[in-house]
């Protein structure tokens, strides 16, 4: 496993993190104490999770998965933004968004659902148009003077939100946000433009979510949607469906023959080719069976040459 810094900061990331969306809360702890060990034992030391997930549970089961470990050789973070109560008393009021009180009640909750004293990376797990931004900025810097959490970052963020941010902070002397959460994978590369070099402008790392689109650039679905697939699910394959598109599988057999004649699983490749760009820290990768962590992992030591690049860049449309 290789390791970056975070931008410009002084944490170093594994190149492939583990992460928790739309895979550990089906599982029970026995299933997600195994893969966290698995992960940790092939070099990954970045796990990343988020209040919503399982609305709390999913943040119990990393907890308790991450409990056999020394906690300063791991790197845990977490993420703030989404309404989270089933059965809120007051809608609309204080249960969703970056506000203040939003921001440190559920800092607090997290801490107590992962069994922790801190979070290394607590994200805005969105931007939050409602509330004002310095109000957030100054959130974050407090919880960080506290000792609650130790950096923030955040997700899906525009250039300009990300700029804004980084703007105020200095001007307050505040700590700043070190690092951004996108979607990004070789069908969805929609942030290159301007997200990519403005996190590499101001010193951000980025850690790239979905790298292989949910499977889709394993190759699974090439040839249709397998039965018993995270894609049959009605609700689980709700986001894996609209990328099966008649171009996206004409690209997947290309890539998946090209990755054949490397000798290497086309997952690898589509995680390596991420970590082409130096703006990315980490790939966050899920899994629900240890194989795949085993596999994934490789694609830290997956160096793709130009020649290969460029015949992925004619795949993919460039």
């Amino acid at each position: 496993m290789n390791y970056r810094r975070l931008g410009m900061w002084g944490l170093k990331l594994s190149e492939i993190g583990f992460g928790s969306w739309l895979t550990l809360n089906r599982q029970d702890q026995d299933v997600a104490t195994a893969l966290h060990r698995v992960a940790y034992e092939h070099g990954i030391n970045f796990f990343d999770t988020a209040n919503v997930y399982g609305r709390g549970r999913t943040e119990v089961l990393v907890g308790k998965a991450l409990s056999p470990f020394r906690r300063d050789t791991y790197i845990l973070a977490t993420k703030v933004y989404w309404p989270f109560e089933k059965d809120w008393p007051f809608p609309e009021a204080n249960d969703r968004g970056l506000g203040r009180k939003h921001v440190f009640c559920q800092c607090h909750a997290s801490l107590h659902r992962l069994a922790t004293d801190y979070i290394d990376l607590y994200q805005c797990h969105r931007y939050d148009e409602k509330t004002p931004l310095p109000e957030t900025c100054r959130a974050m810097n407090d919880l960080i003077s506290q000792g609650k959490i130790l950096y923030w970052g955040v997700s899906e963020w525009t250039a300009q939100q990300i700029g804004e941010a980084v703007g105020i902070c200095e001007d307050h002397g505040w700590y700043q946000p070190v690092s951004n959460q996108p979607l990004y994978n070789m069908l969805e590369r929609h942030w290159e433009a301007e997200v990519l070099p403005t996190c590499a402008r101001l010193g951000l790392g980025v850690v790239n979510f979905s790298p292989l689109a949910e499977g889709v650039l394993t190759g699974k679905y090439i040839d249709g949607i397998p039965p018993g697939s995270r894609a049959a699910d009605k609700q689980a394959g709700e986001f894996i469906r609209p990328r099966l598109t008649d171009d996206n599988r004409a690209r997947l057999a290309k890539l998946a023959d090209l990755a054949a004649g490397l000798g290497t699983p086309m997952s690898n490749l589509a995680i390596a080719w991420c970590l082409r760009r130096p703006e990315i820290t980490s790939c966050i990768i899920g899994a629900t069976r240890h194989e795949q962590v085993v596999e994934n992992v490789k694609a830290s030591d997956l160096e793709l040459d130009d020649h290969v690049l460029d015949r992925i860049s004619a795949i993919l449309g460039g």
